[in-house]
């Protein structure tokens, strides 16, 4: 059975007995975890165990652990710092702030491959524009170079971790001062305005980007469905333009700013039919079972392919990890970026 288009979650520390009959569907390839699903390691760890051995390929077990305040594990995870802590220490010594950022990048990896996660939905790569409260401090800096050269090095971490990354969110939320969870967002810029956007992604995507999550923000100026519907900026644009052939992921499209697709079943189908790999579903367990019927039949192989391969590899014991010299040098590393206030970027 390959892995099927759709990710969804689950509501509690267990997996219910409808939402594992969801997750036997040769239609859904995976699952992402909230902080809800997370009572201590042991569980967790657990519930991880479960989730793979119910399909074979395993189902892709992810989770939003970026840092800062959205980081979905807590004790006895180390508590990441904000991506912004990153770009302020860039500014006052650019080498030393890339080595932190590829030990951010392995600690976060690490732990998590340590209790059987196989991906984290990081880093985001979208710019401080000053525009974006949902983003904030979420971005690394305001200078796309700066934004590039941290976010390559933090993959590299999480891969030498056994972790694929996640760029986000493509083509970028940087300019769009709604919040596509609560409401439409929009960002007017020319085509030509979003080459700074645009950077990281072209500096990842030549160092062999895994994936990238496609955000619910329409730009009419190029076109005025939402990137997470729009085949211009999934196939123009991601594979064309960018050449990036990576898993291609939506956010999910519960999410009011993907409501041009109509229903959450016509999102989905539209967002497949758009380009995107893989569908995320998230806090609606009501509509699991209509998108999966209105799915019935769907079958992308490529697709398929390209998730198996997000995968995680290899990875040491928990125990082991925080026992290693590497676990204590990077959390040597980190912990006087935790410190500092939070303060915003200057532009």
């Amino acid at each position: 059975m390959s892995l099927g288009p759709l990710m969804i979650d689950l509501r509690g520390t267990a997996i219910a007995a409808d939402e594992r009959e969801w997750l036997e569907s040769p239609l859904v390839g995976g699952v992402i975890l909230f902080s809800r699903n997370f009572a201590d390691r042991e569980q967790l760890t657990e519930l991880v165990t479960e989730l793979h051995a119910i399909r074979t390929p395993p189902l892709l077990v992810t989770v939003d652990h970026e840092g800062g305040r959205v980081q979905r594990f807590k004790d006895p995870f180390f508590r990441l710092p904000p991506f912004r802590a990153l770009g302020r220490f860039y500014d006052e010594d650019p080498q030393a702030a890339l080595k932190v950022a590829a030990s951010f990048g392995w600690l976060m990896a690490a732990e998590l491959r340590a209790v059987g996660i196989d991906m984290s939905f990081t880093p985001c790569v979208d710019r401080d524009l000053g525009l974006s409260e949902v983003i904030g401090d979420r971005a690394l800096h305001s200078d796309a170079r700066a934004v590039a050269a941290l976010a390559r090095r933090i993959v590299a971490g999480a891969k030498r971790a056994g972790m694929a990354a996640t760029a986000k969110h493509f083509p970028t939320h940087a300019g769009a001062r709604s919040d596509s969870h609560t409401d439409i967002a929009v960002d007017r810029r020319e085509l030509t305005e979003l080459d700074g956007d645009l950077l990281p992604y072209r500096e990842l995507i030549r160092n062999g980007l895994p994936a990238v999550m496609i955000a619910h923000v329409s730009f009419p100026a190029v076109d005025e469905t939402p990137a997470s519907l729009s085949s211009w900026w999934i196939g123009t644009q991601l594979r064309a333009e960018l050449g990036f052939t990576g898993a291609v992921i939506t956010d999910d499209v519960s999410m009011a700013g993907a409501a041009a697709g109509g229903t959450v079943a016509g999102r989905a189908h539209r967002a497949l039919a758009a380009g995107c790999d893989l569908v995320l579903l998230c806090n609606s367990p009501d509509e699991v079972p209509g998108v999966l019927e209105a799915l019935d039949g769907y079958v992308n192989p490529s697709a398929a392919l390209r998730l198996t391969r997000l995968h995680g590899r290899g990875g040491m014991t928990w125990d082991a990890l925080h026992d290693s010299a590497e676990w204590r040098k990077a959390h040597a590393a980190l912990a006087p970026l935790c410190a500092r206030p939070a303060l915003k970027l200057q532009g």
